[in-house]
């Protein structure tokens, strides 16, 4: 009887850690993504890369080890004096990477436990792109999720380069 419950409270756990994320290889979402977006992984779909598919954003180049990111001689920061996370908590990231043929811009979400998270371009202009960091809380009745929160690498594709446009980004939460 004690194995039948250690084996069920692993199954708690194992669904809320599911739920999590991690770097890697994006998923797309049915839940309001559009092809500029993505979702992190650990939710449904499919990602496609940007040869592929030339709406679809490429999986993100940048990791974190040690909290710290990990960046390929291929991937370009957006200057600090271009991103402008003046809305957003301590939580997220102030840094963004462009990539690619400089429509790719990679950003990082908050995801973990029962969190996804997930990108989207929320707006673009001539002098100016829009990026909201969406993070969804999926937790399924009757179950725990653990408070872990980690930096999730997303990528979003732009409709033209960001060149010297300004960054904005912004947080959203939801429920799914």
């Amino acid at each position: 009887m004690r194995n039948a419950v250690a084996a069920v409270a692993l199954a708690v756990v194992l669904v809320g850690c599911s739920s999590g994320t991690q770097s890697g290889a994006p998923g797309s979402s049915s839940s309001g993504a559009t092809p500029t977006g993505t979702t992190a992984p650990g939710s449904s779909g499919t990602p496609g890369s940007s040869g592929a598919n030339p709406t679809a954003p490429a999986q993100p180049p940048v990791s974190i080890s040690e909290e710290k990111p990990v960046v390929p001689p291929n991937v370009t920061p957006v200057p600090k004096d271009k991103v402008d996370t003046t809305s957003l908590s301590d939580t997220y990231r102030d840094e963004a990477y462009v990539f690619g043929d400089g429509r790719d811009v990679e950003v990082f979400g908050v995801g973990g436990g029962c969190k996804e998270a997930r990108a989207e371009v929320s707006g673009q202009s001539a002098d100016l792109v829009q990026i909201t960091l969406v993070t969804i809380t999926k937790q399924p009745p009757g179950t725990m999720c653990s408070q872990e929160v980690r930096q999730v690498p997303l990528t979003v594709r732009l409709d033209a380069p960001l060149g010297n446009r300004r960054l904005v980004l912004e947080a959203r939460e939801e429920t799914g």
